[in-house]
């Protein structure tokens, strides 16, 4: 039920959790979710607890040179509020971000870099004859590493999804376009017609992550 005249709240009280939604502040019961320990999901959990452990193990000097960085370093916003992150809580972002592109872990704060504008564009869906592909404009060759995030084919009306999962790299773009088919059927599956996907894309250099920047569409008929 929403809330109105109260000040904002995020998080769990007890069984009650309070969340933001498109209609307001509103709150529900606790709800214990699915845990299919999926290997994807698996390797997540592994990264995060390997990469924490890690912490431990640096040097005074490299713990006060993360932060230090971290000093510079706010949170993403939630409820219009933010804060500095510790510099544990930055070591752990950028190696858990590094891990996740595949990339090798530092022990060092890499300097935050100056990002060039995401040349991704929209998304487009095409189904002939129950063959579906899906395609991204693409206006350029991106300068960094771009991670590409999708959801599952979703109801046609929604508008804000709720989880993204990521699907690899993004592919070289041919002739301005970069086709995500295959990335996409191999985590989803091929999505029914009439569905919604939605598309993330960000960069990545050295750990630190563009904004993010959306596009959906939805499955046509053959």
């Amino acid at each position: 039920m929403a809330k109105t005249g109260k000040q904002l709240q995020s998080g769990k009280r007890g069984t009650i959790v309070s969340l933001s939604t498109p209609y307001g502040q509103a709150e529900r019961q606790l709800a214990v979710p699915k845990n299919p320990r999926t290997p994807a999901q698996q390797r997540v959990r592994g990264n995060l607890g390997s990469i924490a452990a890690r912490w431990r193990g640096l040097t005074d000097k490299q713990r006060a040179a993360w932060i230090m960085a971290a000093q510079q370093t706010s949170s993403r916003p939630r409820l219009g509020q933010s804060g500095r992150l510790t510099g544990c809580q930055l070591f752990i972002k950028i190696n858990c971000t590094l891990a996740a592109a595949g990339m090798d872990t530092v022990v060092d704060p890499p300097n935050r870099p100056r990002f060039s504008t995401n040349p991704v564009g929209a998304l487009s869906i095409t189904n002939t004859g129950g063959a579906i592909s899906l395609k991204l404009q693409v206006s350029r060759a991106p300068a960094d590493y771009t991670m590409l995030l999708g959801t599952a084919p979703c109801s046609r009306g929604v508008s804000r999804p709720r989880r993204f999962t990521v699907l690899g790299a993004l592919p070289d773009p041919d002739a301005g376009v970069s086709d995500i088919t295959d990335l996409y059927v191999a985590k989803y599956g091929v999505p029914p017609a009439g569905t919604r996907i939605f598309i993330r894309t960000r960069q990545v250099a050295d750990g630190w992550e563009d904004l993010q920047k959306d596009t959906t569409a939805i499955v046509p008929a053959a």
